[in-house]
């Protein structure tokens, strides 16, 4: 049981860090997962050095305080290869699907496009602002005070769009209720018609 709840706050430590877009401290992690602040930091040093161990292209330091990820310093003229020649590819589906977060929800934060996709978006918003398609607009008045994201001119250009207006309304995306309440009555039957197809293939009983 106690190996059970170590590996759960081992899982939690790095899903936090991993969402996080500052540095976060120990202490706030022990309130979050409900452990002690000591054991936090001890399971940040166990990742850390299996992550050296392991030589993956990340690691976890102390920054500032808190704990954040990093990609290796020995990885590094590889990084700097994929930035430089991601200027002129096209975005992956998970930076349009960020930016798409960004357009409709603007402004928000790092953390909520994060939550929003269900994973990091870290590496997808700084593609997009690299690109100019987004932009820093303020911060939350809020604890923490984020850095909240928008779309810039740039990505209205691109759209040729005269405002944030023009886009065309989820609701286009989104298929109306008929459409579900058809779609659940068809799979419903196809549950129901299943078992018998598969008696009429079958040869009779001896």
């Amino acid at each position: 049981m106690e190996a059970e709840a170590s590996s759960e706050a081992r899982q939690a430590v790095e899903a936090i860090v991993m969402v996080a877009e500052a540095p976060v401290p120990p202490g706030l992690m022990a309130q979050l997962i409900e452990i002690p602040t000591e054991k936090v930091e001890a399971i940040c040093e166990q990742l850390a050095e299996e992550y050296r161990d392991q030589r993956r292209g990340f690691e976890l330091v102390r920054a500032a305080g808190g704990y954040r990820f990093r990609s290796h310093p020995d990885a590094e003229s590889y990084v700097k290869r994929f930035v430089v020649s991601g200027q002129s590819s096209r975005l992956s589906s998970a930076a349009l699907e960020t930016l798409a977060i960004v357009a409709y929800k603007q402004p928000l934060s790092r953390a909520q496009v994060s939550a929003i996709r269900g994973v990091n978006a870290e590496g997808a918003m700084r593609t997009l602002q690299q690109r100019g398609l987004v932009r820093e607009v303020g911060r939350d008045p809020g604890p923490g005070n984020a850095r909240l994201f928008a779309t810039a001119p740039e990505f209205l250009e691109r759209l040729g769009l005269d405002s944030i207006e023009d886009l065309p309304p989820l609701a286009d995306f989104v298929p109306g209720a008929e459409v579900i309440e058809a779609l659940e009555t068809s799979l419903m039957a196809e549950n129901r018609l299943a078992p018998e197809a598969k008696s009429d293939g079958d040869p009779p009983a001896e």
